[in-house]
This record gives structure tokens, C-alpha cells and sequence, in this order.
């Protein structure tokens, strides 16, 4: 709780200070950015996020992309933003229930794939943190992921005249401060769309789907939508979805953050697509295959006195509708996401 704290106020002053900065004008001393346009797929409602404090450009987008990537951000220099979330896992783990951390520790919790986040209020499996300006500063952080100092990390760039000219060019000036760090991996991280899968061809137009698809589709829209609402294919809500809790890391989610006992054991709902490349599943990763998710939700499900009403009778499901199923959600590969070389390192 003590931690949860800390970042808390960090955020508060982090926020503050990034008011501050928004307040001045734009491209100081004559710089001239280049702004990037936000495209909201076909069928995608309006996005949460307000772009007004910080407007995308090519500029803060590329130095986003460069600080995602450097190992800088780390205290030894081995666990950048992408060593924990992949471009070809949808910017998830490959293969990984936990990510590997500073000085050969573990996260605690499966890292979630990074996209269509301009239409998330909250962010983790608990929801702790509602700003994507500030998210960074979680794993940035905790001693068990990148293990750093947001000073030591300014220091650090400060030595790098590469650095300089990339700050300059997308504020205005070549100083290096937390808040600009935050604000340019935000411009990048919110840039990673992922709306053209063959559900959404489908969707166009551009696309039909073959029998098994179709029949899955069929099966999702009755038994799985209500929590895996389309198009995003989350509610972004926090549920208990009837696992029983890791007697190891003893994670009770949401009520983590709330201190409510009823919302022990909920955790955010998350998006299906990309699912073919984002295993193994749920806040744990304790499964490592979608024929073992849908068992969980036909036999497996636990009952407590926080159990979501939808799942109070499990989810009846036939073996010739789990294979559509899965036949389903593998139309919601997005490679054209995967592959995009804008956010390629």
C-alpha cells in the first residue's frame, strides 16, 4: 500500500508539472513540429484520451519510439519498455507467464499487450493508475522491473547529444525533464492502433468469414460479449471471473487499489484482439492456451461472494462451440499491427 502511494503522488506532481509545461508555447524558440494525424478506425467509438494537452507529433512520436526502446530507462541498461512488451506479441511477452526484471527477479503480473490505448480510462490489471502520461513511472520504478530513478534516467540521457537534438526538436528546447520523457512515450504508445484484423475486414466489407468463423462469431456475440464488448472487444471493467487466487502471489486485484472487499479477486476485462499473440492468458498467465481458458469458464470457475452474476452459472459451452470459438478469435489478429514498421525499433 505504501508503494501504491508513492507512485500515486508522483503522478499528482508528474500531472502538475505537465499542466505547467502544456501551458507554454508550443514549439518555443521557433521550433516547428510536425503534427500526426490520429486515425480512429472505421466502427471505433471516439477515443477517452484528450490529445489537447499533448498533441501528437512526428517529433515527440519518434523520441517516444527511442526511449521506448533504450535500455537507458533501466538501472543496468538490459530492460527497456520492449523487453517487457513486443511488437510481434502485440507488445505483450512472448511465452511468458511473468517478464523478467533488474537483477534477475520477476514481475508479478502477465504483461498485457500495448494497444488501442486511447480508449482505456485506467491502466494494469488493477486499474491503480487512470493517466497514460504517468503509467511509465509504474515499471520505471518498481525494483523488480526497470528498477530506476526518473533523475538518474535524466542524467543519463543528458550524455547523449543524440538526445538533445531530439528534444529540442519536439519541444523546443534541448532540456531533458521528466515530464517531456512521459509526455513523448505517451505520443508513441497511443499511436499503436491495432483495427484491421479480419474481423474488422469483415466488418468493411473487405472480408468474409468461413464457416467456423462465422458459427464462432455467432457463439461470442451470445455468450461473450457482455464483458468483451465490440469493437474493442473489453468494457474495461474489473470483474472476478472465478479464478481461484494464487495461493503464491496472493494478487486479489482490484481491491488492492480500493480497499474494498468487493472487489477482491476483480481484475480489468481484458481486449480479445490480438489474443492469438498475446498467450498465455490472464493477470497471472496461468493459461497457456485458449482450449484451456474456455474449460475454465464451462468447469472451472470458482464461486465467491464476488463472482460476476454472468458467470454464477458458469458459461455453457459445447466442444463444437469452443473450436468455432477459437476459430473466432483468430480473426482478430491484426499482422498489419504486428509488422507496422512505425514502431519497429
Amino acid at each position: 500500500m505504501r508503494r501504491i502511494c508513492i507512485i500515486s503522488l508522483l503522478a499528482f506532481v508528474v500531472l502538475g508539472a505537465m499542466l505547467a509545461e502544456s501551458c507554454r508555447k508550443s514549439g518555443g524558440g521557433g521550433n516547428v513540429t510536425t503534427p500526426m494525424d490520429f486515425s480512429v478506425p472505421a466502427g471505433f467509438p471516439k477515443p477517452l484520451h484528450d490529445f489537447t494537452a499533448n498533441p501528437i507529433t512526428k517529433e515527440g512520436f519518434e523520441l517516444g519510439k527511442r526511449l521506448f526502446f533504450d535500455g537507458k530507462l533501466s538501472k543496468d541498461g538490459n530492460f527497456p519498455c520492449a523487453s517487457c512488451h513486443q511488437q510481434f506479441a502485440a507488445f505483450a511477452t512472448y511465452e511468458h507467464d511473468f517478464s523478467h526484471g533488474f537483477n534477475n527477479q520477476f514481475t508479478t503480473r502477465n504483461a498485457p499487450g500495448l494497444f488501442n490505448l486511447a480508449w482505456h480510462g485506467s491502466f494494469h490489471w488493477d486499474g491503480g493508475i487512470n493517466h497514460l502520461e504517468v503509467q511509465p513511472l509504474a515499471p520505471i520504478t518498481a525494483p523488480n522491473e526497470m528498477a530506476e530513478d526518473m533523475n538518474n534516467i535524466i542524467e543519463k540521457l543528458k550524455q547523449d547529444d543524440q538526445y538533445k537534438v531530439m528534444f529540442r526538436s519536439a519541444f523546443g528546447t534541448d532540456e531533458i525533464n521528466s515530464q517531456r520523457i512521459l509526455k513523448s512515450l505517451s505520443q508513441f504508445m497511443l499511436m499503436m492502433v491495432s483495427g484491421n484484423s479480419k474481423y474488422d475486414k469483415m466488418k468493411r466489407g473487405e472480408a468474409t468469414f468461413n464457416s467456423a468463423e462465422q458459427a464462432g462469431y455467432q457463439t461470442f456475440q451470445a455468450k461473450c460479449a457482455s464483458c468483451h464488448a465490440e469493437p474493442l472487444f473489453s468494457d474495461f471493467s474489473y470483474r472476478n471471473n472465478g479464478l481461484p487466487v494464487n495461493t503464491f502471489l496472493k494478487d486479489y486485484g482490484r481491491m488492492r487499489i480500493t480497499n474494498k472487499a468487493s472487489d477482491s479477486l476483480k481484475f480489468k476485462v481484458p481486449s480479445l484482439r490480438n489474443i492469438y499473440e498475446t498467450y498465455p492468458y490472464m493477470h497471472d498467465g496461468r493459461f497457456w492456451n485458449l482450449t484451456q481458458v474456455l474449460d475454465h469458464y464451462t468447469t472451472g470457475i470458482q464461486n465467491s461472494s464476488t463472482l460476476d452474476p454472468l458467470l454464477q452459472n458458469k458459461l455453457p459451452l459445447t466442444a463444437t462451440e469452443k473450436f468455432n470459438l477459437i476459430y473466432f478469435l483468430g480473426t482478430l489478429s491484426d499482422t498489419s499491427f504486428t509488422k507496422d514498421k512505425r514502431f519497429a525499433q
